[in-house]
């Protein structure tokens, strides 16, 4: 039977890509002030992009999806977002005139602030630390400190 969603939902369910957290205090503190921001994605924005992907689907409209492949807090930066958008802009253009529709664009942005890993650790030589999982998790560098899951970087991430 299926279950009614909420916002802790998700804590129910089996999860195999999560990071460990060894500040409880500072991951809820980090929580808090989340539940506290707007949504980055509204309900309104949700379902006209799920009636436009069923335009796409019936073959109505044309879906475009563009962003990196990679993405770290260095590069993020606006410059970067609206060089971005502006290559979607410029590329939708071309399309809606070969494909003679309406092109969906979908800029996907922050989507690489965190990554799944198939193993929770890596190691180099004799030292074992946990796995990068993004910039919105943890730090690249390959130091205990840095590796150290951090709260405060899904924060960052969100702003």
């Amino acid at each position: 039977m299926a279950t009614k969603w909420e916002p802790n939902s998700w804590r129910k369910k089996n999860i195999k890509q999560v990071p460990v957290y060894t500040d409880s205090a500072a991951l809820e503190a980090a929580e808090k002030t989340l539940r506290n921001y707007p949504p980055l994605v509204f309900a309104g924005e949700a379902r006209r992009l799920k009636s436009a992907l069923a335009d796409a689907a019936a073959g109505r409209a044309f879906l475009m999806q563009g962003g990196d492949c990679a993405e770290s807090f260095a590069e993020f930066h606006p410059d970067n977002i609206r060089d971005t958008f502006r290559v979607l802009l410029q590329m939708s253009v071309v399309l809606t005139f070969a494909a003679h529709r309406p092109v969906i664009k979908v800029g996907r942005l922050a989507g690489q602030f965190a990554k799944p890993r198939s193993e929770p650790t890596e190691k180099q030589g004799d030292l074992e630390l946990p796995s990068y999982r993004g910039d919105s998790v943890n730090g690249i560098e390959f130091e205990p400190e840095a590796r150290n899951p951090d709260p405060q970087r899904m924060v960052r991430a969100y702003n």
